[in-house]
């Protein structure tokens, strides 16, 4: 039986499989932790916590994906598959995904509209998604000269 996320891995799919690598894998969860880290930092702006807990949010997700052996063409894609990639459901995904649109309102259109609870919310869907992230089995590193 074929998965969701192989369904979503065509030529013109917003998958790709791509073999995981562990040391990318590593470094977007370093940098996650380190952004939401600084996003609990009260002492931070309202809208510059809200982007570096969405920025968390994303490279956790994307190294969910990256751990399942795929890449993601879109954005977005990497919150959609968290079902399938660390099993988690809509409270959390329906969070990230807002949180996407309005990362989208302030990129694109100029403007935010932020409360406090919202980014505490997204604080801790993003402490969701890290917690199994970070039990993920480890990747194996590629030994020098080794073909894989």
């Amino acid at each position: 039986m074929i998965s969701p996320l192989e369904r979503l891995a065509t030529p013109t799919g917003p998958l790709a499989a791509e073999p995981p690598d562990a040391t990318e894998f590593a470094g977007l969860c370093a940098s996650a932790k380190r952004s939401l880290a600084d996003a609990r930092r009260q002492d931070n702006a309202l809208e510059s916590r809200f982007l570096l807990a969405y920025t968390s949010a994303h490279a956790y997700c994307l190294a969910a994906l990256r751990h399942k052996g795929y890449r993601a063409r879109h954005r977005y894609i990497v919150f959609q598959s968290l079902p399938h990639t660390l099993e988690l459901g809509p409270e959390v995904w329906k969070v990230l995904s807002k949180a996407h649109d309005q990362r989208n309102l302030a990129e694109y259109e100029g403007r935010l509209e932020l409360s406090e609870q919202f980014v505490h919310d997204l604080i801790v869907a993003c402490d969701k998604v890290a917690s199994r992230v970070e039990a993920l089995p480890a990747l194996p590193r590629e030994i020098p000269g080794t073909p894989y």
